[in-house]
């Protein structure tokens, strides 16, 4: 599952623009590879974040993953959720289970990361 209308960065981050602003998250690939999540480190609000960062963690019952932040700017916010509920990214990685909003310091960075079908590919070869 690849939604198209979303931008995806190598390290498996989505991001969904709204305006100024990011929601990003992990993709259904990384929460699939994952496993059972069962605690997120998440960023803090108000942080400055640069492309590529490491911003918090994410652990299963397999591992424990380094989240990036696909784009620069500032945290603007968080899923609480995920604190009680981390299991909401594999069950709605796209939705429910996104991470955290960043205020976008330059906007045009979206440009620099996959669509849909880049990301597909991406998978692919990765796979090989």
């Amino acid at each position: 599952m690849i939604p198209e209308n979303l931008r995806y960065h190598k390290e498996h981050e989505w991001v969904r623009v709204e305006g100024y602003h990011a929601v990003i998250g992990i993709s259904d690939h990384a929460q699939e590879a994952l496993g059972d999540i069962v605690f997120f480190q998440l960023p803090r609000v108000g942080a400055k974040v640069s492309v590529g960062q490491e911003i918090g963690e994410v652990e299963s019952t397999k591992a424990t993953s380094s989240l990036y932040t696909p784009i620069s700017g500032t945290v603007s916010k968080v899923n609480e959720l995920l604190n009680g509920r981390p299991e909401l990214a594999n069950k709605d990685p796209y939705g429910e289970g996104w991470v955290a909003v960043i205020e976008m310091a330059d906007p045009a960075e979206v440009n620099n990361l996959m669509d849909a079908k880049a990301y597909e590919a991406f998978l692919k070869a990765e796979s090989k």
